[in-house]
């Protein structure tokens, strides 16, 4: 990182921007082309879980190449400068970088449903029914490396 005091190496801290985060942003490489793509997710250990219709474009993408990298942010404040350049923001982020599997056993696949409501708040007990459970892909990231940066 190009500014080390703007780092933060201290994974609880990174795992608690993203416990906050709404949106997950996954990029992809579609034969040298970037693809990114904003998507809500659930946490779980050492992993993030998506969750998508059976079929498009990110799932052709992931078929072919399972590299994936994803970021997560919060742009608390923009301070206004006395100069164009002289502008600056408060902000704190995560870029991760892992490999997508899709999940395909029933009992992961809730499981996984069950990440992304509790990351939402919403209130359990969770029900699946067999023929949704059947039209939704998960997507789980099995998370390589993180990094985390914050500017106050």
């Amino acid at each position: 990182m190009r500014k080390a005091n703007r780092e933060i190496s201290d994974q609880s801290a990174i795992r608690a921007i993203m416990e906050e985060a709404l949106v997950c942003r996954i990029g992809l490489c579609d034969d040298g082309t970037p693809y990114v793509v904003p998507m809500n997710f659930g946490l779980g250990e050492n992993c993030l879980f998506l969750h998508c219709a059976t079929e498009g474009r990110k799932l052709d993408i992931l078929r072919r190449n399972d590299r994936v990298c994803f970021e997560m942010d919060f742009l608390r404040e923009i301070r206004q400068g006395p100069v164009s350049c002289g502008w600056g923001a408060r902000y704190e982020s995560v870029i991760g970088f892992g490999r997508a599997i899709l999940v395909e056993d029933p009992a992961e696949k809730r499981f996984a449903l069950d990440r992304i409501m509790d990351h939402y708040r919403a209130q359990g007990p969770y029900a699946y029914p067999d023929d949704t459970l059947a039209k939704t892909t998960i997507i789980r990231i099995e998370i390589e490396s993180l990094t985390g940066k914050r500017h106050e």
